[in-house]
Order: structure tokens, then sequence, then C-alpha cells
């Protein structure tokens, strides 16, 4: 199997809720809308992925999956995501494995790792 691309999708049980979320308050930028205008799937640019907000889903609370997103810095993401309301389930503090990482949540309570990667961390050098 060759992969090409990917992305992560969510069946949020409220679209326009995590639309939102994920456009304004984390600002991710859009790579593409489509379907019904008053009530897009949206696809957001998280990196080198994709993450695909489209469909309802009708079981709140149910964890089905989390989203790993590198960051410049986690403590500026972190005061401003607390400042605008967002749960955060950890605050930021590094790891044996070396990286920083924050844990927040949501509209859904999906978790949301948010990790920076030290300069001199490994994965800086490692061009595999």
């Amino acid at each position: 199997m060759e992969v090409l691309s990917s992305r992560v999708l969510l069946r949020s049980t409220d679209p326009a809720r995590s639309r939102q979320f994920y456009g304004d308050v984390l600002g991710l930028a859009v790579h593409r809308e489509f379907g019904d205008p008053d009530d897009p799937g949206v696809v957001f640019f998280i990196g080198g992925g994709l993450l695909e907000v489209s469909s309802r889903s009708a079981a709140a609370g149910v964890q089905i999956t989390s989203l790993w997103l590198q960051v410049r810095d986690v403590a500026a993401e972190h005061s401003r995501l607390a400042d605008a309301g967002v749960p955060v389930l950890r605050e930021p503090r590094q790891e044996p494995w070396g990286l920083i990482e924050c844990w927040i949540e949501d509209p859904d309570g999906i978790r949301i790792v948010l990790v920076q990667v030290p300069q001199d961390h490994p994965l800086r050098r490692d061009q595999r």
C-alpha cells in the first residue's frame, strides 16, 4: 500500500461547533470545504496531515480518537487556549521521551495532544 495523503475524520455531535473550534479557536487553516454551503464539510490542515470535520455523530462523549499536533511553542498555545476557555487536561511538561506536551480537549471531549519538539531532540535530526 502506498499512502499519498491522510486525514483524521471527525464525526462530531455538533459539526458547526467543531468547525468553529478548529477554525476559529485553534486557528487551523482550511484546505477545502464541500457539500451543503449551510452545513459544509471542512478539511483543515494539521501540519503534514489533514483533519476533516463532516457528518454528524449520534453519541456524545465517546472517545473515538485523539489528535497529535506539533506546535512551535506549547506554553504560548496553552496560555492562549486556556484564555479562550478551552479545557486543559494537563499543563505543559517535558515527557521522559524529551517532547514537551500539553493535553487539551475539544467540544466533544476528544483529547488533543499539543507537542513541541525541543531543538536538541532526535526528531529534529532524524531524516528517515
